[in-house]
């Protein structure tokens, strides 16, 4: 215990620090008007006068967001500056724009778009190792929920699933050349089964196209549902991803509220109890929405103790204005910490750093290993039980 306390101590210092900025000591609107606009002269406002009054209201009138946080750090009107470990790189180059041709053919979609990745340009273009990656996102671009996060576009009665779209992104992703892909998608709500049939379909289609292909299917909740999750958890995958998003305290105030910690936590069970030996599980935590070492360290050990093989922290950036502000920007030396601590607890592998991703090559490239050596390590026989 004296030994969390002091890790939890050290990775407070490592943090980027802002001061807090309480919504209670913020001027009321009505405070602001009477400080600043003179006393108006008797008899009705001039339209110039009303057209004045009313682009200040609407400049400084509260949004919803302004009530539904209670304390910020970052907000809409004073954002956190980026740091500068921060960087982002401009999508181009020959493999991105063909990538990004093929997917418009097909009708395809990419989380790595739709939400905005930072690492976008790196992984389409190929980056340092020359192999092109990309996550697709399966069951249209239009998700049932609204995380406080998240830019995928939302609505509670999204357009039916595309029945080709199983085959389309087999056939895609078989034309690339990969050997690790990433299938995601939105949450599903509005369906019987949540789309988890959808989502088999296409991994098994996938894997009858290119068997030795490795695949990761990063998941929605399907609600806890057992069927759901044993179907794909079943069908053929070698990485079952599940992203819990942050740490247990703030599940409410970042994602929507028909996700929970615990459905999450027993999302990533049940796929270690359903699908065959040696498939890994795996989460990812954002960081910088608000948690404290001590949120991070704990959430961590309750999610090694469901069997979770691999974690990955990554530094939240707010997509938009419309989003939740950014809390703080953790430092580098931080996230190496949280690594560190990992490895310590027994996560096969930990990928901690601000530009990290739940789905990102470099990580990728270690879960690939991982399961060569695995395979590698599996006799014969019980490769053909």
């Amino acid at each position: 215990m004296h030994g969390r306390r002091h890790l939890a101590a050290s990775l407070a210092r490592a943090l980027t620090q802002a001061p807090s900025r309480s919504i209670s000591s913020t001027p009321s609107l009505l405070q602001t008007l009477e400080s600043s606009v003179p006393s108006p002269p008797s008899g009705p406002p001039s339209a110039g006068r009303l057209a004045e009054l009313r682009a200040r209201l609407q400049a400084d009138a509260p949004s919803l967001g302004d009530f539904t946080y209670s304390v910020e750090v970052g907000t809409r009107k004073r954002p956190l500056p980026k740091p500068k470990w921060m960087k982002e790189t401009v999508p181009g180059g020959a493999k991105y724009a063909a990538i990004k041709a093929k997917l418009r053919e097909l009708k395809l979609h990419t989380v790595c778009e739709e939400a905005r990745c930072p690492n976008l340009g790196e992984c389409w273009s190929g980056g340092e190792t020359g192999t092109a990656t990309a996550t697709i996102m399966i069951l249209g671009d239009t998700c049932t929920r609204g995380c406080r996060f998240c830019n995928v576009k939302t609505s509670r009665t999204p357009p039916p699933p595309d029945p080709d779209e199983p085959s389309n992104v087999a056939q895609a992703i078989a034309s690339w050349g990969l050997e690790y892909i990433v299938i995601t998608s939105v949450d599903r709500d509005d369906l019987p089964d949540q789309g988890s049939g959808h989502f088999a379909e296409t991994v098994q289609k996938l894997k009858a196209l290119k068997p030795e292909m490795l695949i990761e299917a990063l998941v929605p909740d399907f609600c806890g549902d057992p069927s759901c999750v044993e179907k794909v958890a079943t069908s053929g995958l070698h990485v079952f991803a599940h992203n819990i998003e942050t740490v247990e305290e703030l599940q409410r105030s970042v994602r929507d509220h028909r996700a929970n910690f615990k459905q999450s936590i027993d999302v990533l069970k049940m796929a270690k109890e359903y699908a065959p030996p040696g498939t890994l599980t795996k989460t990812s935590i954002m960081l910088g929405c608000g948690e404290t070492p001590d949120q991070v360290i704990s959430t961590m050990e309750k999610v090694r103790a469901a069997g979770v093989d691999v974690i990955t922290f990554g530094q939240y950036m707010r997509p938009s204005k419309r989003h939740m502000p950014v809390s703080e920007y953790v430092t580098p030396e931080a996230f190496e910490k949280y690594r560190a601590l990992g490895v310590e607890m027994g996560f096969r592998y930990v990928a901690s750093g601000p530009m990290v991703r739940s789905s990102y090559k470099a990580g990728e490239f270690y879960i690939k290993a991982m399961i060569e050596a695995d395979r590698a390590k599996t006799s014969p026989a019980d490769l053909s039980s």
